[in-house]
């Protein structure tokens, strides 16, 4: 998520969560709401205000951000305020690249995993359920991922039941491991909220044992199997992810194989360019390889896929890396807040249509990105 920095103008002791707005609010509703004052005296009653210049009267909860800060706000977003008095943008109204992130804990340890380690945590349940009270309910997309979101057990739940009665409108992505989804009553629990829309995507980085078990730093692969086939005798949406690396490349169309032969309910695969973040950083040494030197073997997972009719997608890569009769699979996916291009992207005539990179790419990337001509 997207952090500001801000300087609280009087103390404050616990977060703060709300809603921005840049029009001031009746009275009885201001509390929550975040208002962004523009110059005019401020006014009690709101969660937090947000100033870009030192007040003589600050009321209540008043943070000092930079103007330039400001502005990346819009009216509708969801933002938490830290005792420190930084911000965190925790849902972007115009955004379809949301997500609810309902624990940072994992049972797996993956060694390109973008996120840092977090083994103790407090509940984030009551502030998840906060955030849900306050988005749109005209949002397209909502994610739900973690950490591992099935280790908050019946608290997920109850998340997926918040979003249904608060978000009706709304498309659901869960992202998971599926270890935890071997169990088939846990399974029949989620499948029984009855969601409009709910898709589970879960990753399968080998077609054996030994080589998705390296991969994940536990003993996964037979139960997120199992997950998955509990999952499908509930004709539930499920989809599978593949982050490709140096470790993986050359078994993909072994892989794809594997997923046809063995899941052909699914509804879509992807396979995803790595975001070398954290953990993924650590262990850049043993798992990066050049995009463009695994097209070989992505074309043929691919074409593979889509000759047998299956749903298939490409995530985080650069059009000018990839061969052009794979551009019709690759899909804008990368975060909004994090999705960057490079200068020379500028001069390119397909940058509109281009997936771009992570912001942690600046330091790392294919070295055959090119401007493209139509002409």
């Amino acid at each position: 998520m997207k952090k500001i920095t801000g300087i609280p103008l009087l103390d404050i002791n616990n977060h703060i969560i709300g809603k921005i707005t840049y029009k001031p609010i009746k009275h009885s509703l201001r509390q929550d709401f975040i208002f962004v004052a523009n110059g005019e005296k401020l006014e009690s009653g709101y969660a937090a205000i947000l100033v870009t210049k030192r007040n003589r009267d600050p009321k209540g909860t008043t943070i000092l951000c930079n103007l330039e800060d400001i502005k990346y706000l819009n009216t509708g977003d969801v933002v938490s305020i830290e005792p420190n008095g930084n911000i965190n943008v925790l849902y972007k109204k115009n955004s379809v690249g949301n997500v609810l992130l309902v624990t940072e804990r994992c049972n797996c340890s993956c060694i390109m995993c973008p996120q840092s380690l977090v083994t103790k945590e407090d509940d984030k349940s009551p502030f998840i359920f906060k955030i849900i009270s306050l988005i749109d309910n005209n949002t397209q997309l909502l994610g739900i991922t973690g950490g591992e979101p099935t280790l908050i057990g019946d608290k997920l739940i109850d998340i997926i039941t918040a979003c249904k009665q608060r978000l009706p409108k709304t498309k659901l992505i869960m992202l998971t491991n599926g270890i935890k989804l071997e169990n088939f009553d846990y399974v029949k629990k989620i499948v029984m909220v009855q969601h409009p829309d709910l898709t589970i995507d879960i990753p399968l980085y080998a077609d054996t044992d030994t080589e998705h078990n390296n991969i994940i730093g536990a003993n996964g692969f037979y139960k997120t199997i199992q997950g998955l086939y509990n999952l499908a005798r509930f004709k539930q949406k499920i989809g599978i992810r593949i982050v490709i690396h140096k470790l993986n490349y050359k078994r993909l169309p072994q892989l794809a194989e594997f997923i046809y032969h063995n899941f052909p309910f699914v509804f879509h695969i992807a396979f995803m360019q790595m975001e070398t973040m954290e953990v993924a950083k650590k262990n850049i040494d043993i798992l990066w390889i050049d995009p463009y030197d695994y097209n070989e073997q992505l074309e043929k997972a691919v074409t593979y896929l889509w000759k047998r009719g299956m749903n298939v997608s490409i995530y985080n890569a650069q059009l000018c890396v990839l061969p052009k009769n794979l551009w019709r699979y690759t899909r804008k996916s990368i975060s909004s807040w994090k999705n960057i291009y490079l200068e020379e992207c500028g001069k390119c005539d397909y940058l509109e249509n281009c997936g771009g990179f992570f912001a942690s790419s600046l330091e790392l990337h294919s070295q055959h990105i090119e401007i493209i001509k139509k002409n």
